[in-house]
């Protein structure tokens, strides 16, 4: 396992990782949900999708309901969810600004 930086202020590192096949909820039947932990304070944030959302559809949802509330992320650690791996995925991430590192875990970090 690779040992990260430990986060100074909130939601500068955090963990990334999907709950799924969950019974369909929500005005749009939602069927999974994204999940969002701040490594400094350990706050989840839960933001309801589907399964088969696109990596752009990923990437709009957490602009709009999690960065809008915490300002840009740093770094991003993901276990390599196919959403943020595949080609289409890093177009995604690259319109957040953050460039794709391939290790043990996905890291995706801040380019400034």
């Amino acid at each position: 396992m690779i040992k990260s930086q430990e986060p100074r202020p909130p939601w500068e590192i955090v963990d990334m990782d999907w709950v799924t096949a969950l019974p369909p909820g929500g005005d749009r039947s939602y069927n999974s949900c994204l999940v969002l932990v701040d490594r400094y304070s350990k706050n989840p944030k839960f933001l309801p999708c589907n399964k088969d959302d696109t990596a752009m559809d990923t990437t709009i949802m957490i602009c709009n309901k999690a960065i809008s509330h915490t300002g840009i992320f740093q770094n991003i650690i993901s276990d390599r969810d196919p959403k943020f791996t595949s080609a289409y995925g890093k177009t995604s991430i690259a319109c957040l600004e953050q460039s794709y590192h391939s290790q043990q875990l996905t890291t995706l970090k801040l380019m400034t």
